[in-house]
């Protein structure tokens, strides 16, 4: 980790969700949120990583992203998510990295581009959120 987490942040884990789903955010970065997701347990039928886990990876750094931005006064909450799934992820660990397209006084929007191991893209995704007093 080379940025650490704020210290207005909590410490304890960001959801059960996320627990469940093994994301953990590596870099707290506010210009470059990363974050990991093992593909193992998050498999649709098929063996490929569920688009529903990408989407929760995306929303969760994207949201986290929105928080640290906005400051401990304030809170962000996802309005918009769009995601395309560019080729499917089925082995190892996904890599979701954040970066700010725009962070408004009560919007803040994000791109997220997920890769595999071998740093090809799987999906690329853009998250809207709407700032709002804590």
């Amino acid at each position: 980790m080379t940025t650490p987490r704020p210290d207005w942040m909590p410490t304890e884990g960001f959801s059960p969700l996320d627990d469940k789903l093994g994301i953990e955010i590596v870099d707290f970065h506010p210009d470059r949120l990363v974050a990991t997701m093992p593909v193992k347990g998050n498999e649709q039928p098929f063996g490929l990583l569920h688009g529903g886990a990408t989407c929760s990876l995306v929303e969760t750094i994207g949201s986290w992203a929105a928080a640290i931005g906005a400051g401990p006064d304030r809170r962000a909450v996802g309005i918009e998510l769009n995601a395309t799934y560019v080729k499917a992820a089925t082995s190892g660990v996904v890599t979701a990295v954040c970066t700010p397209v725009r962070r408004g006084r009560t919007l803040a929007t994000f791109l997220i581009e997920v890769s595999d191991e071998s740093g090809s893209t799987t999906a690329s995704a853009r998250l809207t959120c709407m700032i709002l007093p804590a």
